[in-house]
């Protein structure tokens, strides 16, 4: 009888040192899980596995995703299950209140599933937390970070900035050609006419936008969704490497490498965003309070240099 042969494993790609980063053990960070779990919170942190989540965590820091823990979409790079959600939670505004004011948050990040089984894709939830953090915490600034409301994001997006987050966040992921594998549900140009939507009814609210790379994108590509955020007059542009969740995922192309990160960051610079967070794990929400107030301040002296010129 002959032996069968064993089936290849699937090659293991090894992260180098620079994305490595130590397990969470600090009390800290025991705190802030504790405090999620006793509001019936989610968070994105650990919903979609982010290296981050130690430090940020240790200092008390949290994205809060409302809406529940099951997505209506499945994304290849997306570690958040999918699914068909529960029923809006009526006491999660309120929950995510108490949650800012028991941390002592300075700046809270507000994200959400996609929710295309809603009417509204889920943007009245989003004006009832701003609403119910403005009320307990009024000096709290407030980001937001939206999925694209998909054939419906004009409505959503007016009733969201009426509602004046301090930085709406909406990000393109990727680039252009690689949204039918990476980003199926999506739509490029849509994901930029919302941002831009935003823009127009209230200049004064910071937009953001980031995107992953590692997917397989070429410079040059990266290169015109830079121009493209700033045709859209987006302030702040985030750039991080992208990390396989799971097996089942979009596979690591490569690791690019700090030099790589930094370059592109210079780049972007150059290019007029008024900041640009550009590292192997910058994240959205990655220092997003102390971010905040770099780009309040860069706005700041823009105008000052503007005014001076006249």
């Amino acid at each position: 009888m002959n032996e069968m042969s064993p089936l290849p494993r699937p090659e293991r790609v090894r992260k180098p040192d620079w994305i490595r980063v130590k397990a969470p053990t600090s009390e800290g960070f025991a705190a802030t899980r504790a405090l999620m779990r006793s509001k019936s919170l989610t968070t994105v942190c650990e919903e979609a596995a982010c290296p981050n989540i130690g430090e940020c965590w240790s200092k008390k820091h949290a994205t809060v995703m409302i809406l529940g823990d099951t997505c209506t979409r499945a994304c290849a790079f997306c570690n958040v299950k999918t699914g068909m959600p529960r029923a809006v939670d009526p006491m999660e505004p309120q929950n995510v209140a108490d949650a800012a004011a028991q941390m002592g948050l300075e700046h809270i990040v507000i994200t959400s599933v996609d929710r295309d089984d809603l009417p509204d894709g889920g943007a009245k939830q989003f004006v009832k937390v701003i609403e119910a953090i403005r009320k307990s915490n009024p000096t709290t600034t407030i980001e937001i970070l939206t999925p694209d409301f998909r054939n419906k994001h004009e409505a959503a997006v007016e009733m969201i900035v009426a509602a004046r987050p301090d930085v709406y966040n909406h990000n393109l992921e990727t680039v252009p050609r690689l949204y039918p594998t990476i980003r199926p549900g999506a739509r490029y140009y849509a994901s930029l006419r919302l941002l831009e939507t935003v823009k127009r009814l209230d200049p004064s609210i910071f937009t953001k936008s980031g995107i992953m790379l590692g997917l397989g994108e070429e410079r040059l590509e990266v290169h015109q969704v830079m121009d493209d955020m700033r045709s859209a007059d987006i302030d702040f542009l985030t750039m991080g490497q992208y990390l396989q969740p799971t097996p089942k995922h979009a596979k690591v192309i490569d690791f690019v490498t700090p030099q790589a990160f930094g370059s592109y960051g210079a780049i972007a610079r150059a290019k007029g965003f008024l900041l640009v967070a550009s590292s192997p794990l910058t994240r959205s929400s990655y220092h997003a309070g102390d971010d905040f107030a770099k780009m309040r301040d860069a706005r700041a002296a823009k105008l000052a240099k503007a005014a001076a010129a006249v």
